[in-house]
């Protein structure tokens, strides 16, 4: 989950919006937003889900690659 999270620090830093109007946007608290970005914690899943759409992220879950052939 640690690279769906950097994924969206960066999405939000590179957004050119604040986080108090990403805040207002999404109806995620401000200090959410800023725990996230200080990497103090996470955030559920409705809330990452929320937050990637509003940024025009998606996200994708699919099988790890394996390395070698088994």
């Amino acid at each position: 989950m640690s690279d769906l999270l950097d994924a969206l620090r960066k999405a939000i830093e590179t957004s050119g919006k604040t986080r108090y109007r990403i805040s207002q946007d999404t109806d995620v608290a401000q200090s959410q937003l800023s725990r996230l970005m200080s990497g103090e914690r996470g955030l559920q899943i409705d809330t990452v889900e929320r937050l990637a759409k509003y940024l025009g992220l998606e996200i994708v879950i699919r099988p790890k690659r394996r390395r070698g052939k088994q």
